[in-house]
């Protein structure tokens, strides 16, 4: 969506207010022993005390408050009844819903002490976000986003996995427009002023491929690879984006 009012806007930033206090709440309890159904409860218990929903058992009847996504899933893991171990990375994906708005971000955790290929992964996930934040501005292409993310991401040695891109948001969690994390030839669109998206790189410490697991909800890389996520939805101007959900 493209925002219009001050009202607008202040839902908005209410929701991703949520979405951050959701994230922060998780990231509390991520040890090892915990399961990630534990760990969606805790968003539950956030979202309910908020007035909240979840966008993506509202969208799409997900199984599951939150997507909750573990070492070699990239995104859309379904939360239950797997214990965290020590190294293991989760990613918790948190997309909510209040008052017809919709924010949407991730964050890789640690769980314990990371190995060292894979704190060098959270790193350029973290600083990949950060490039992508930087290259949005309104009047830049969009292809500026996945030029940027992709510049830093294979620049750590490391991949962008194949297909997987950030999205307008707003009223519903996907939107136009596509946000790739490569530069893709063809794609002329400009970011506008007001525009919300989420920018979200997903990459892998290995190849790029990836594949839908049986389940029909999860995506691993093919190759078994770790796998990291860092996502913000943001408002874009003529600078820096307004982030919404730090």
């Amino acid at each position: 969506m493209s925002i219009e009012t001050q009202d607008e806007l202040r839902a908005l930033q209410d929701v991703g207010a949520v979405v951050a206090r959701t994230l922060r709440e998780m990231r509390r309890h991520v040890r090892p022993g915990v399961t990630t159904g534990e760990l969606d409860a805790v968003a539950a218990r956030v979202f309910a005390g908020a007035g909240a929903r979840s966008g993506p058992q509202l969208d799409y009847d997900f199984p599951g408050v939150t997507c909750i996504s573990v070492n070699d899933e990239a995104v859309h893991g379904i939360p239950g009844r797997r214990r965290l171990r020590e190294g293991d990375l989760v990613k918790l994906d948190v997309t909510a819903e209040l008052d017809g708005f919709y924010a949407d971000a991730c964050t890789t955790v640690a769980v314990g002490r990371a190995r060292p290929r894979d704190a060098r992964l959270l790193v350029a996930a973290n600083a990949a976000l950060r490039a992508g934040l930087e290259a949005a501005s309104a009047g830049e292409a969009v292809n500026a986003i996945g030029e940027a993310v992709e510049r830093e991401v294979t620049g750590r040695g490391f991949s962008v996995c194949d297909g997987l891109a950030g999205h307008g948001i707003g009223r519903r969690i996907h939107e136009p427009p596509n946000v790739p994390n490569v530069y893709e030839a063809g794609l002329s669109e400009r970011l506008t002023r007001s525009l919300v998206l989420t920018i979200e790189p997903i990459i892998a410490a290995g190849t790029s491929g990836v594949h839908m697991r049986s389940d029909g909800w999860t995506v691993a890389t093919d190759d078994g690879s770790h796998s990291a996520h860092a996502e913000h939805t943001v408002v874009i101007t003529d600078g820096r984006p307004l982030v919404l959900t730090a």
